[in-house]
């Protein structure tokens, strides 16, 4: 019996070492590309490039074109857009209170359901009626760029 288990171990050890030293066999593909240049010893640059031809901190000398920056109006496009949900390009009170559900849910925390969701809502049932120039219960782009929160104040850096 106990050459048995010791024969069955021997194979399973055997069987696994030669699976790792079959897996271990990796070969060199000879037209793979050489290896990128070493950071120089003095001043961590690439070795091969000199100084002057590196980028400044401000960006001088990088080549090619600057990436685009998003410019205010694909930003309320893009806020917009989260909001609108069935992409009707009109944003309906339920859609406008839709993401505020879960916030609710986070501030009645013993979940007895004290807290109603029209005193929670107030703020942006007003809000919204505010925006809502026509009075139609939609807002337009043009009305829903009027909800756009207020930009936060950066505190002066106390360096």
């Amino acid at each position: 019996m106990n050459r048995m288990i010791l024969g069955a171990v021997s194979a399973l050890l055997l069987a696994g070492a030669g699976l790792f030293w079959w897996q271990g066999q990796a070969s060199v593909d000879a037209s793979a590309p050489p290896p990128p240049p070493a950071l120089g010893i003095e001043g961590d640059q690439p070795s091969g490039l000199p100084l002057e031809e590196l980028p400044d901190e401000d960006g001088s000398g990088m080549r090619g074109a600057a990436p685009p920056e998003a410019d205010d109006a694909s930003k309320e496009e893009k806020r917009f857009n989260r909001v609108d949900r069935n992409r009707d390009n009109l944003v309906s009170r339920t859609e406008m209170l839709q993401p505020r559900v879960a916030a609710f849910r986070k501030l009645d925390t013993d979940h007895n359901n004290l807290l109603s969701f029209d005193e929670w809502s107030v703020a942006t049932n007003n809000r919204f009626r505010g925006a809502d120039g026509n009075g139609d219960g939609t807002l337009n782009r043009g009305e829903f760029a009027k909800t756009r929160p207020k930009p936060s104040k950066k505190p002066a850096c106390r360096c």
